[in-house]
């Protein structure tokens, strides 16, 4: 899998603006195109936070300098396709006076280096705009390289129009393969086409220079970050989780708007029909809406269609992650509504597993709390280690062997729910330490003496748990407290503050944005960071095998891992030298494991289609490519089904509207609710393994289905 690179794309800048239409923003003349007085000194304040209190010392230097011109020439044309050779080669006079330019402050080289961008960008929508008046020849054997992300500048006039000859081919085929009709696909990318120019001429010099001086955070390290007033409002949005909408982050993506992350409780996490790096290509409104085609659009645009009232229908248009251009797409249906706390709240279950072992599980979605119901002295305000406590006492008297703790995709939330959750399991001690940029260390402990639960634990995470979820499951692990299983987490170890900057400029009268800075990082209490590295499981599953490439060990300029003196605390008496005896059983169930066996070739399938590069250009192997992304996305679905004792999906219809898709989508997702999760099954058996090592071997582990029971209430039990 392709490491996310989440430097800003300047035409996915901005994360929203509350347009009532795009056509509305006004067109900035090419005069208004130059640094504005106030710029100068938010750039010199940008310069001194980051020199007098991030965390991470780096000299804004030649060297450094060097960094911003390519992250900012990044931002602008990140699949190459606009900029030629000799446009960056007239632009090296900038490489090494960047960091010049800040102190100065002198502003003008970003500016001057988007106007060309701007020109370019004009000479190549009429290009395209042309090509689309020729005759497209779909039998020709010839590829197209739609990632260019790696790939050289264009040499010369004539590269650059093969590259849009090819593009706009592409583009084409697509369209014709998901059955549009020639005059349908002509209207459609002409629009998309003019749509791209229109957003790149709408962009201003407040655009222009926080996407320069993003390309200045970012050299520094990936989570620091200048918002100008405009996004800094949205920001306050998405912090509040107010946001009434879908409940998904997005990103950009050369001409894509990604899925980043769905956000517990929200309509997109409760339907379970969005997922991280799906694609969103196209968006309609209410039932009968026009799906309006959204791929080359700026992210602010796309977001602004996404939102919408409480209770009002979007449609989305969804290429799944691990699906080629060529598709499969397929339509969802999602009625908007605010992201409700109850919502993500924790939840349990009780897996009887086939061989007679029972395991409880509590999912933990998110680390949240109700700081506002706290504040007003509401004594039931809901809170991950309130519910979490009750849930423990609600799973005690099911005769269980073990409790799991469920934090796949869980990105962190608050501290203060990190350090408590954690002392639900442990009697007392330190749980993690913090670092600030002076060197100063700072110990986090257990708040709360006592235990609530101290039987047989295990800690499920993947590579999305990151954050407060890695400083649980490193406090765990730590203390030798429970097992850990699952893949690499994400790690990041890093802690950021928000500065408003008003408050340095000292003009009230202003807004001048505000600057989100690293300012520490955390360390585990055996001395090492999460960062980098993130918490490595005691049992790694195979599908860590994709994730090598993946969280804060793919992003540019991250934090490396380092180490602090470990704090004093005493170790729990988990049977810890049985680790290996557990991960030997796991590897041998998990060799004759045939739902275990499939799954890991459906991970294999969606990477190996998430690192092609290149497509064909020819309108058989395409529509081939398709059918057998499908018919092996089915066989592997299937086969799953078949040996969870479940019937097969439905064969897909063939859709003669626009509004057949979300019905097959909806099918589909309710069939996969039914199916096992092979993961959290594994995992319980796991644990199992390490409370009841004599109960079975390898070998007469059944692989059938496991019964999902809610708990109900019961006699206290000895074991949970």
């Amino acid at each position: 899998m392709r490491p996310r690179d989440l430097r800003i794309p300047l035409l996915g800048l901005l994360l929203g603006q509350a347009l009532a239409c795009w056509a509305k923003v006004p067109i900035v003349s090419a005069s208004e195109l130059r640094p504005q007085e106030y710029q100068g000194r938010v750039a010199e304040t940008i310069v001194h936070i980051i020199d007098t209190h991030h965390y991470k010392a780096r000299p804004l230097d030649d060297l450094l300098s060097s960094v911003i011109f390519d992250n900012y020439l990044d931002n602008l044309d990140p699949n190459r396709s606009f900029f030629t050779q000799e446009d960056i080669a007239g632009f090296e006079r900038f490489r090494h006076t960047l960091d010049d330019a800040l102190r100065t402050p002198e502003l003008s080289a970003p500016f001057q280096i988007f106007q060309r961008f701007r020109n370019r960008v004009d000479q190549r929508i009429t290009l395209a705009l042309t090509l689309l008046d020729d005759e497209f020849d779909f039998q020709t054997d010839e590829t197209y390289q739609f990632d260019r992300r790696k790939a050289p500048w264009a040499t010369s006039e004539a590269e650059v129009r093969e590259l849009w000859r090819k593009r706009v081919k592409n583009d084409a085929l697509g369209l014709k393969v998901a059955g549009k009709e020639d005059a349908a696909i002509r209207e459609t990318l002409r629009k998309r086409y003019e749509r791209i120019r229109t957003s790149t001429f709408q962009i201003n010099a407040n655009d222009v220079f926080q996407s320069f001086m993003n390309a200045y955070t970012t050299a520094i390290e990936p989570h620091t970050a200048y918002f100008s007033p405009r996004t800094s409002e949205n920001f306050d949005i998405s912090m509040r989780l107010s946001l009434e909408g879908i409940g998904a982050v997005l990103s950009g993506e050369n001409d894509y708007t990604q899925v980043q992350r769905v956000i517990p409780g929200g309509p997109a996490d409760l339907s379970g029909q969005l997922h991280p790096e799906d694609r969103i290509i196209g968006v309609g409104q209410n039932d009968s809406g026009e799906m309006v085609d959204v791929i080359g659009w700026r992210l602010d645009d796309v977001v602004d269609l996404i939102r919408g009232p409480k209770g009002s229908v979007v449609r989305l248009d969804v290429l799944p992650s691990g699906t080629g251009t060529e598709g499969p797409g397929r339509q969802i249906r999602l009625t908007r509504d605010e992201i409700k706390l109850e919502e993500q709240a924790a939840r349990s279950q009780v897996l009887e597993l086939a061989d007679a072992g029972r395991v409880g599980v509590i999912v933990v979605p998110t680390f949240y709390s109700d700081f506002a119901a706290q504040a007003r002295g509401d004594r039931d305000y809901k809170s991950t280690t309130r519910d979490v406590r009750k849930l423990i006492a609600e799973l005690k008297g099911q005769n269980l062997d073990g409790l799991v703790i469920d934090l796949r995709g869980n990105g962190g939330g608050s501290l203060s729910e990190a350090l408590e959750l954690t002392g639900l399991f442990i009697e007392s001690g330190p749980i993690v330490q913090t670092r600030d940029s002076n060197g100063r260390i700072d110990v986090n402990r257990d708040p709360d003496p006592g235990i609530a639960y101290g039987g047989p634990l295990a800690v499920l995470v993947d590579r999305d748990s990151a954050s407060a979820s890695e400083i649980f499951a490193g406090a765990i692990q730590d203390y030798r407290r429970g097992i850990i299983i699952g893949e690499p987490t994400f790690g990041k170890g890093t802690v950021q503050n928000i500065v408003d900057l008003n408050r340095y400029i000292g003009d009230s009268k202003a807004d001048y944005g505000r600057l989100k800075t690293t300012i520490a990082q955390f360390y585990r209490i055996s001395g090492g960071s999460n960062q980098h590295k993130g918490v490595i499981p005691d049992v790694v599953f195979p599908t860590a095998e994709t994730a090598k490439d993946y969280g804060e060990r793919s992003l540019d300029n991250a934090l490396p891992w380092d180490q602090v003196e470990p704090a004093r605390f005493v170790p729990a008496s988990a049977p810890i030298d049985s680790f290996a005896e557990v991960r030997r059983r796991h590897v041998e169930r998990m060799k004759q494991d045939r739902l275990f066996q499939l799954l890991m070739e459906e991970v294999h399938f969606q990477e190996a289609a998430s690192e092609r590069t290149t497509v064909s250009l020819n309108l058989d192997k395409r529509k081939a490519e398709r059918e057998r992304l499908l018919g092996e996305q089915r066989r592997l679905r299937n086969e799953m089904r078949r040996l969870q004792g479940l019937p097969p999906l439905p064969e897909p219809a063939e859709p003669e509207e626009d509004d057949a898709g979300p019905l097959a989508a909806a099918a589909d997702e309710d069939a996969q609710k039914e199916e096992t999760d092979v993961l959290l099954t594994e995992s319980a058996r796991i644990l199992e393994d390490l409370v009841v090592p004599g109960r079975r071997t390898a070998a007469n582990v059944p692989t059938g289905p496991v019964k999902n029971n809610t708990p109900a209430s019961a006699t206290a039990d000895q074991r949970l």
